[in-house]
């Protein structure tokens, strides 16, 4: 999916929940909103994969009967959320019923730098070439994120290794 696909599904979606929901962006469809090239397979979005809310629940189901691969990921249970992470959120719009954001996109490159794919540090390198984060905030972030890293089960050297590969590509 691209830009224009994204737009597309979260318009017919929106347009089939019968509740005023917001939901906030994570992963390759909020970099694609972002003006990312890259193609993603899914819409993923921060919530409970295990316990959804009432809402969440609703919205899941009208995805599946609509055949949308949406999915819920609890981000905070994968990463130290950085300090004014609900601040950041950037705002996309509303789609029927839908109120689109991605979510802080600091905290999308802190999980993309834990996780490490190849796709991951180049989504990194579109944030900052693009003035969504800053090199330099983002190794703040990370040496917070690493003084919790048992918390969440980070690889500190894994990171640190991942953070060297996406310096590189910025030149």
């Amino acid at each position: 999916m691209d830009n224009a696909e994204i737009h597309s599904i979260l318009h017919t979606l929106g347009e089939h929940i019968s509740t005023s929901t917001r939901l906030y962006l994570i992963g390759g469809s909020a970099l694609a909103l972002l003006g990312s090239q890259r193609l993603t397979i899914d819409i993923d979005f921060i919530g409970d994969d295990i316990s959804p809310s009432e809402a969440h629940k609703s919205i899941l189901q009208t995805a599946k009967e609509l055949k949308i691969f949406l999915e819920p990921v609890a981000l905070e249970k994968f990463i130290p959320l950085p300090h004014g992470s609900d601040k950041r959120n950037i705002r996309i719009g509303q789609f029927g019923k839908l109120e689109i954001f991605v979510a802080d996109p600091h905290s999308i490159a802190l999980s993309k730098l834990d996780r490490g794919f190849d796709t991951d540090l180049d989504d990194i390198v579109f944030l900052i070439q693009h003035k969504y984060i800053e090199i330099g905030q983002l190794k703040q972030i990370t040496e917070i994120a690493l003084s919790r890293a048992r918390e969440f089960d980070i690889n500190s050297d894994e990171m640190l290794a991942h953070l060297k590969v996406v310096e590189e590509r910025l030149g």
